[in-house]
């Protein structure tokens, strides 16, 4: 090695890494897949924790970081099936917890009765154990021989660590001392779970602790009733019909853009659902979930839209604007996943027409806001993938594009909103909120409100979000 050159001193090994580098001993193909298992079972696991908390979390923020780490997880799931998949791993034998004190740990965390315990498991311990075993994975495996995992390292760690970042924010801004304190035996179990495994990647020694579960000693139970923080104080308001004026060709572009962020915003109750629907559907393969997941958390990122679109606007939608949950609390209680699922796409279907994303980004276009026809764009991109994911896997499932549309029709069709019965049980008055955001708006704008625009008051009470007539009566 001391002679050897490349031709003229270009660098060696594709730029991987020097001779040296290459020329030590690394693991094995055996070690390695060993490893590799353990790093699936951990993001796998936390990918099905993000989801099971996701709809019950009402902090926003959280349900919005929680769909991305999510969707993150689910990339890096899927990146592992295929590695192990590729290092003569048939059959792959990827269903199968690892390790008994691994499985502790996941269940542990999955069953914390609160959220700042959540949150404390997830980013003070599983996922900086998860970072620390792919950091000592690049430190010892030989990095020419087995690349491909490398690369898989590099690119999960660069999220892992700002997984790990937001994570230590979130405790820093919301997690009291004496909560902390509060829970420190708790930690100490979780703690003595990763010892008793030999670290997350098996290659430590053996604590030989016996590990008496605690939260998870009752079966964990998935909530599906959504629900959300202090800024959402009238989540049964369904006062604003944002579709029908959406799409009255006779109010101006300009306002249509305040209600196009209304809607994204409203959006929130997508990932709430999805959540329901991944959580509540085992036994599909991989790909089920990563496409799911993608989505819900595409529609979080809606959501975010609307709300940058408001704060753009120097709109205080807490305030001004009564974002319900009343679509997802009705679909998670109602119907079943694959109903949920065949709504989904049937409203989806009806998204596809000019009339639909085109339209909302014709209008985003037309207004001379670039920020609405920005997000209007990729929202348009997004729901054309949404389309293809609904019909790989649930129209797949029912075997026919009609019988799918008409079977999501139906579904959709016996959900009940009762808007007469959320006044009556004094949920809501369903107050006309918009004139308070619209006169925002144009405040910030600097125009005078258009008394026509400022009239409107059509809700939900009669015409639901595909501008479907209802009976009154519901």
């Amino acid at each position: 090695m001391n002679t050897y050159a490349t031709y003229r001193s270009l660098p060696p090994l594709a730029g991987l890494c020097s001779l040296a580098e290459a020329s030590r001993p690394g693991l094995s193909v055996e070690q390695c897949v060993r490893r590799l298992k353990r790093y699936h079972y951990a993001f796998k696991r936390l990918h099905g924790i993000f989801i099971a908390r996701l709809t019950a979390e009402p902090i926003y923020e959280l349900k919005m970081v929680f769909s991305l780490h999510a969707h993150l997880c689910a990339e890096h799931t899927a990146a592992l099936r295929n590695r192990v998949g590729e290092m003569r791993e048939p059959p792959l034998g990827l269903e199968e917890a690892p390790d008994a004190a691994l499985e502790i740990l996941f269940d542990e965390i999955l069953a914390a009765p609160t959220t700042d315990e959540l949150l404390l498991g997830l980013y003070e311990v599983a996922l900086p154990a998860l970072e620390a075993a792919l950091e000592k994975h690049r430190e010892e495996t030989n990095p020419l021989a087995d690349q491909p995992t490398m690369r898989f390292c590099k690119f999960a760690l660069l999220e892992l660590d700002e997984m790990c970042t937001y994570g230590a924010q979130s405790i820093a801004s919301v997690i009291a001392p004496e909560t902390r304190q509060r829970a420190g035996a708790w930690m100490e179990l979780l703690d003595a779970c990763l010892a008793a495994a030999g670290n997350l990647d098996g290659t430590a020694e053996l604590s030989g602790n016996v590990i008496d579960r605690q939260h998870s000693a009752k079966p964990f139970v998935f909530d599906s009733r959504p629900r959300r923080d202090e800024r959402f104080p009238d989540s049964y308001n369904m006062g604003v019909n944002a579709e029908v004026f959406l799409y009255d060709e006779a109010m101006p572009p300009q306002a249509k853009t305040l209600m196009m962020f209304y809607k994204r915003l409203r959006e929130i109750d997508v990932p709430e659902m999805m959540a329901s629907i991944i959580a509540e559907t085992p036994g599909k393969p991989w790909g089920y979930y990563r496409d799911l997941t993608r989505q819900l958390w595409d529609e979080a990122r809606h959501a975010m839209m609307g709300e940058v679109g408001f704060a753009s606007l120097n709109i205080d939608w807490p305030k001004d604007v009564m974002v319900n949950f009343t679509w997802s609390l009705a679909l998670n209680t109602q119907l079943k996943p694959i109903e949920r699922h065949a709504v989904l796409y049937f409203i989806e279907q009806g998204l596809m027409p000019k009339t639909g994303k085109r339209h909302e980004w014709e209008v985003g276009l037309a207004s001379g806001n670039r920020l609405s026809a920005l997000f209007q764009d990729y929202d348009w991109a997004d729901e054309v993938l949404h389309s293809r994911v609904g019909r790989d896997w649930y129209v797949k499932e029912i075997g026919d594009p009609k019988k799918a549309a008409d079977y999501g029709d139906a579904c959709w069709s016996r959900v009940l909103m009762d808007w007469n019965k959320y006044r009556e049980e004094g949920l809501t008055q369903h107050r006309n909120w918009w004139p308070d955001a619209y006169c925002a708006a144009c405040k910030t704008w600097g125009v005078e409100p258009d008394a026509k625009v400022l009239a409107y008051d059509t809700s939900y009470q009669s015409v639901r979000a595909d501008l479907k007539n209802l009976s009154t009566s519901a």
